[in-house]
């Protein structure tokens, strides 16, 4: 988001990750959140009412409060209010807003109890898993299927094998709020790793790559881009040999494929 709408993201941001280190339920806080954001995408009227530059705060705060007070967890229901009052650039902003919120909320709680290294690392694989098996994409995917079947699912793939917070956005993403799974997941991920203030890498390997070169990379690019970098290792036999690291629009290609390439361009040249 830019401009209005990225400046009352991070404030919203900021408030949410001060309301859970002093000890609010992530996971409380993301469902409400996304329950909130459901209701806003669902009513364009109350959208474009809760976002109106020229209607008073305090009237947008009533008519949150009014609507929400009684069924989401109050915490929720606070940065709801809160979020009404701020300005934001488009309507739909607001409902994005809301949802990315849920999403670091759930990101939080799982970094409170210890497993944010494990939650990025699963919804990376559970991406993964979607994006090369057209079986289990068509499954998540399929309009004639509900979305509770969907969550259903989801549910049998992942529970009791990735953290509650993975389970929880997993089952998020199939809603269609993101349009694909796939796109979701992607988003999840990105959303993760900012909250989180680290980059993610997609490294692609023509082999496994042990844990000490694993180490390595990491501790190189972190300090190339001075911050935290965390690695998702895809295996690509096409390769030959070397690894591609990708962060955000940089690509750092250090593959045989690549230089075999360059080399037949300039005989040919």
């Amino acid at each position: 988001m830019q401009g209005s709408s990225g400046e009352s993201l991070a404030r919203l941001t900021d408030a949410l990750g001060s309301a859970i280190s002093e000890g609010a339920d992530g996971t409380a806080l993301a469902d409400s959140l996304f329950a909130a954001a459901d209701v806003l995408r669902a009513q364009p009227a109350l959208r474009r009412a809760a976002t109106d530059p020229s209607t008073p705060a305090e009237a947008k705060s009533a008519l949150a409060k009014g609507l929400f007070a009684q069924h989401l967890d109050p915490l929720a229901t606070d940065l709801v209010v809160d979020a009404v009052t701020m300005r934001w650039a488009r309507s739909g902003d607001l409902a994005a807003a809301l949802e990315q919120l849920g999403v670091v909320a759930l990101v939080k709680a799982a970094d409170a109890a210890g497993d944010g290294d494990r939650l990025e690392g699963e919804l990376f694989t559970f991406g993964r898993a979607v994006a090369d098996n057209p079986l289990l994409r068509d499954a998540l995917t399929d309009p004639a299927r509900s979305v509770s079947d969907k969550q259903a699912l989801v549910r049998s793939l992942l529970d009791g094998k990735a953290t509650a917070g993975t389970v929880r956005l997993a089952e998020r993403a199939v809603t269609g709020v993101h349009l694909t799974v796939t796109r979701a997941l992607d988003d999840y991920s990105k959303i993760a790793a900012e909250s989180r203030n680290r980059l993610v890498a997609l490294v692609r390997a023509a082999h496994p790559l042990e844990p000490e070169k694993l180490e390595r990379l990491g501790s190189v690019l972190a300090d190339q881009y001075d911050r935290p970098v965390h690695l998702n290792v895809v295996v690509d036999r096409s390769l030959l040999g070397g690894v591609r690291v990708e962060i955000g629009d940089q690509v750092i290609d250090g593959t045989i494929s690549t230089r075999l390439d360059d080399a037949r361009r300039r005989l040919v040249g």
